[in-house]
């Protein structure tokens, strides 16, 4: 098979599963609470990068890594899977998952403004345009259309759903600083992050729980959102020709997401939903091309 055939390939698997990972949010956090969640599947998602390390690197892949690097993901562990899950699943909780999730799809936005203080970069009308539509999208969405009114469907949920997106941009920017292979790095910071959680657990709520629903759901979320997933889609921009002929798939998998919650997960698609992700969408896509 040609490679951009497999690059197409691995790309669409990616689409597909993303598209599933709001449903299994919101059907785990009903036998588990958020934090007993990001414990199950952060140790899921531990192990399965230990295993690709294993596959890729070989059972030395250890001594690849320096001491800097171990310092790096100290850091880079706490804002994700920690920090970015611990605040993106308790959203989760609070909202419903069609409104959960394209709220942190404005990660993109958030991270050409953390851009331009930390990196020093400009920001173009065209960027200042996509940042306009794209929150006002969050208002449709979290207002569910009522934006005159003004009256949020739940605030504290929606300003942990966009705060997600301020640690998932945070985790991006100085994760650009460490050169280290992405999936030796995102393992390092897994296995940090498992520590972190580890610890803060217990002073929180139990490691058990009544329903094994719950722990096959957080085995799923770390096994394809967090996991193997992430390969799938380094393979897929490598494979690819340029990355433009790639990336611009992962635009179908909010849209894809939606025919999951409503099936799955049993919730009803309101009109506000869908022109808030179009507004959403539409803004990313004018940032990636005035970026490009």
């Amino acid at each position: 098979m040609p490679d951009q055939k497999k690059a197409y390939l691995f790309a669409l698997l990616t689409v597909a599963i993303w598209s599933t990972v709001a449903s299994a949010f919101k059907i785990s956090l009903r036998y588990l609470d958020h934090v007993q969640l990001l414990f199950y599947s952060s140790l899921t998602s531990t192990l399965v990068l230990g295993i690709l390390c294993l596959y890729f690197f070989g059972p030395g892949f250890w001594r690849l890594i320096s001491p800097a690097n171990i310092r790096s993901s100290l850091l880079l562990g706490f804002l994700n899977p920690f920090l970015y899950y611990l605040v993106l699943f308790k959203a989760y909780d609070l909202l419903p998952a069609q409104e959960a999730q394209p709220l942190n799809y404005t990660w993109g936005i958030t991270l050409a403004l953390l851009s331009i203080p930390l990196l020093k970069q400009r920001i173009t009308r065209l960027q200042i345009l996509a940042i306009v539509i794209s929150y006002s999208g969050t208002l449709v969405i979290s207002t569910r259309g009522n934006i005159t009114g003004l009256e949020f469907s739940n605030p504290l949920g929606v300003a942990l759903a966009l705060g997600s997106t301020i640690v998932w941009a945070l985790y991006w920017i100085y994760n650009t600083r460490d050169s280290l292979d992405p999936v030796l790095k995102l393992f390092l910071n897994f296995c940090a992050g498992l520590v972190y959680i580890s610890i803060f657990l217990p002073f929180v709520t139990t490691f058990g729980f009544e329903d094994g629903r719950g722990f096959y759901g957080a085995v799923y979320v770390g096994v394809f959102e967090m996991g193997i997933t992430f390969v799938f889609w380094l393979m897929a921009l490598r494979l690819s020709r340029t990355t433009a002929q790639v990336s611009n798939l992962i635009y179908l998998s909010p849209f894809l997401s939606l025919i999951f919650i409503y099936f799955l997960v049993g919730e009803t698609i309101m009109p506000s939903t869908i022109a808030g992700l179009i507004l959403i969408m539409t803004g990313l896509i004018i940032q990636n091309r005035a970026r490009g």
